[in-house]
Order: C-alpha cells, then sequence, then structure tokens
C-alpha cells in the first residue's frame, strides 16, 4: 500500500477549548437596522451611544453594522461551528437591546436541544431484562 502526498493544509491542527487556550464561540455579529423607521430609533440610539465600547470590550468579536432599508432591526451572531442566531429588536429599548447582544456573546451557538425527551440511558443491562406483553404468563381463569 502507497501513502498518497500529505498537504501542508491537512497538517494543521482545528482550534479547540482546553486548560491553556479559550476560543469563543461567536466570532461575528452583524446589526441591521433603518435608518427612518421609528422601530428602529432604539437600535440607532444604541449604536451611537454603546457600539464602541461594545466593539472595545469584545476584540475577538467582528462587529458589522448594515443598513436594512424598510424592514424591522435584527441582531445576526455567526459562531465558530458555522451556525448562526438571529434576533428581531423591533420592541425593545436600549438595556434591552444590550441584554441579547450578551445573551449572543455568551451563546455556543449549538442548536437548542430539549432536557426533557431524552431517554434514560443506562450502561448496564436491566437485571429482569426487558419487559414485553408477548412474553408474559397470561391470568388463567
Amino acid at each position: 500500500m502507497t501513502a498518497g502526498p500529505i498537504f501542508r493544509a491537512q497538517l494543521r491542527s482545528k482550534p479547540a477549548n482546553g486548560h491553556v487556550a479559550f476560543i469563543p464561540h461567536i466570532r461575528k455579529l452583524v446589526i441591521e437596522f433603518c435608518d427612518k423607521w421609528p422601530s428602529s430609533y432604539n437600535t440607532r440610539t444604541f449604536l451611537t451611544t454603546q457600539l464602541q465600547n461594545l466593539a472595545r470590550e469584545n476584540p475577538h468579536v467582528e462587529v458589522v453594522v448594515r443598513q436594512r432599508h424598510h424592514k424591522e432591526p435584527i441582531i445576526r451572531g455567526f459562531y465558530a461551528n458555522g451556525r448562526d442566531k438571529v434576533i428581531s429588536l423591533q420592541q425593545l429599548e436600549v438595556t434591552g437591546i444590550q441584554k441579547k447582544i450578551q445573551l449572543l456573546l455568551e451563546s455556543s451557538g449549538a442548536k437548542i436541544k430539549p432536557l426533557k425527551s431524552l431517554p434514560v440511558q443506562s450502561t448496564t443491562e436491566s437485571p429482569r431484562g426487558i419487559w414485553s406483553g408477548l412474553h408474559a404468563n397470561r391470568p388463567s381463569l
């Protein structure tokens, strides 16, 4: 068996979180708003007063501001795992916008999994085995 060529891109290791380094999950934050609509007023206020502080506190995140003509304001978070999350900023005050941005910054970007529907899994077998109505003794009359 002959080995094929080894390309330089194959020799790179993928970054991962561990005890030595921390790689934040979010990589890009896009804020989209309309310049004229009243529903974007609080978003425009947030951008003029607090956007620079947000960018300084999170140098690892690319912050993009984009105009979205005649549409409601939204914020998008793009994550290292390839997923994105979109949150509407339509009825939010400036403090609510801060909370939603903080939510995106602290999120991992993973799909939300319901905790209730997970079946119980065991590493050992049941001492009684699996019960089945087909194998049960029939009552005699």
